[in-house]
């Protein structure tokens, strides 16, 4: 089973914004750091780390087991689990991470407080650093 942690960091909101993930199993520990383009919201963002990801995951052939997905956002925690979105702009979004979803055979994805989350809090708010300091 692999583990995947993701989260953002967005100065302002919307604003400036970098995402983190972790991402684990028995033979790998893996920490990412992503600084993203334009200002996006902390939800767009959330929704942007685990597109990142995902695509991470399926570019390097990590695909082919059960994925447990850990977020601190219960928006896309529950996006992910319901297949739904009232607004329009997180749609194109949970699209996208629809297809991504399709290349793993099983994947869950859970809600987790804050305080467990803070691998991928730490390098989102790097991320986040990186953006700021191109300004």
């Amino acid at each position: 089973m692999i583990k995947m942690y993701t989260d953002a960091s967005t100065k302002n909101n919307p604003g400036p914004s970098g995402v983190g993930i972790v991402i684990s199993n028995e033979n790998r520990y893996n920490q990412l750091s992503f600084p993203l383009e334009g200002n996006l919201s902390n939800h767009e963002a959330e929704f942007e780390a685990l597109l990142k990801g995902l695509t991470y995951l399926i570019e390097h052939q990590l695909n082919h087991e059960t994925l447990m997905m850990y977020t601190d956002s219960k928006l896309l925690a529950s996006a992910i689990k319901k297949n739904y979105v009232k607004k329009d702009i997180f749609k194109s979004y949970l699209l996208l991470i629809q297809e991504k979803l399709s290349y793993f055979p099983l994947f869950f994805i859970q809600w987790i407080p804050e305080s467990h989350n803070k691998g991928a809090d730490h390098l989102a708010k790097q991320a986040l650093q990186k953006v700021i300091s191109k300004k």
